[in-house]
């Protein structure tokens, strides 16, 4: 008997879904791509309200020149065109306080983030007990008011009653009676990069510790048993789940401390030295201390536009994480 091959059943054709439900599952995809914007629309219509009109103001100064005669007598001040923004893109002082606002941006930023996710991980590994006390703690840093904490400071570096002399002196071979910490630029700068560092620190670290409870245990786990390190564990398992909210937290501390107007102008009495000004102190000192009006408007109006793509960035990677969610 010979066995008779039986014949191989054909494969059903694969049916194309009719066009009608194409053009559902399209709209649909639009429609869910039209929902953080949606969700977000309250707030941007709020934001604008309050917002619009004095942005419109200040650009619209920004083209004039307004000083203190058209202040005090309220006549329209003279339209100059582009002069403001040649005369602040010309001046060799701006770019000086352009490059050091954008400096102490980064240098207090990575500070910040480095500083507050060790104390993530720290609290990740401390009794819960002590994990509580250390979150209260912060929370109580987080809502000091900058300009407290600022005073607080200035009364910690005073040149003759200041607790951090007074500690460093007591030192053997160390006199530091009566130092003036702001008479060195750099070490200015290190007391308000210290304050701005330690005011962050609060948010940075208990939103990296909250990130972290997103970090599955089995997947450390499985690295301990195949022998991994701790580093290696962190840089290939915790930081790319970390990733998204490490971006959005880095962007909003750069956003906040490329404005830092508060701290470095109540350490220095209101009188920031050259040296000490950034471009908010910047524009509020040109506008305000010297009447230049239009000027600082204009160098308010620049800030805006270096800032503005941060703030884009962010914007984008909080749709982004919304659409992966």
């Amino acid at each position: 008997m010979y066995a008779v091959d039986s014949p191989t059943t054909p494969a059903p054709p694969q049916q194309t879904p009719p066009a009608r439900t194409v053009l559902r599952r399209r709209r649909r995809s639009r429609n869910e791509a039209r929902v953080p914007w949606l969700l977000s629309l309250p707030t941007l219509l709020i934001l604008a309200a309050m917002l619009a009109y004095p942005l419109f103001r200040m650009i619209e100064l920004s083209f004039q020149n307004m000083r203190l005669r058209e202040l005090i007598t309220d006549a329209t001040p003279p339209w100059v065109g582009f002069e403001q923004y040649t005369k602040a893109l010309t001046d060799s002082v701006f770019w000086g306080v352009v490059g050091r606002t954008a400096a102490f941006t980064v240098v207090s930023v990575t500070l910040s983030v480095l500083l507050g996710l060790g104390i993530a991980l720290l609290m990740r590994r401390v009794h819960s007990k002590v994990r509580l006390f250390m979150m209260i703690a912060m929370m109580f840093v987080w809502a000091l008011p900058q300009l407290v904490a600022a005073q607080a400071f200035r009364w910690l570096t005073d040149s003759d009653f200041g607790v951090l002399n007074y500690l460093i002196d007591k030192i053997p071979g160390v006199d530091f009676a009566n130092h003036s910490w702001f008479v060195n630029p750099w070490e200015g700068w290190a007391v308000i990069t210290t304050l701005v560092v330690w005011a962050g620190i609060p948010f940075l670290a208990i939103s990296l510790s909250a990130g972290l409870t997103q970090v599955p245990k089995e997947l450390l786990e499985a690295a301990t048993v195949d022998g991994a390190s701790a580093w290696q564990a962190l840089r290939n398992i915790t930081l790319p789940i970390l990733k998204p909210l490490l971006t959005i937290v880095t962007t909003l501390s750069a956003i906040w401390n490329f404005g830092l107007f508060t701290q470095n102008w109540a350490l220095r009495d209101g009188h920031p030295e050259p040296v000490y000004q950034t471009l908010a102190t910047y524009s509020y000192t040109q506008a305000f201390g010297q009447s230049r009006y239009s000027y600082g408007s204009a160098i308010s109006v620049i800030t805006v536009l270096l800032m503005l793509g941060v703030m884009v960035f962010y914007i984008r990677q909080m749709f982004k994480i919304g659409e992966v969610d």
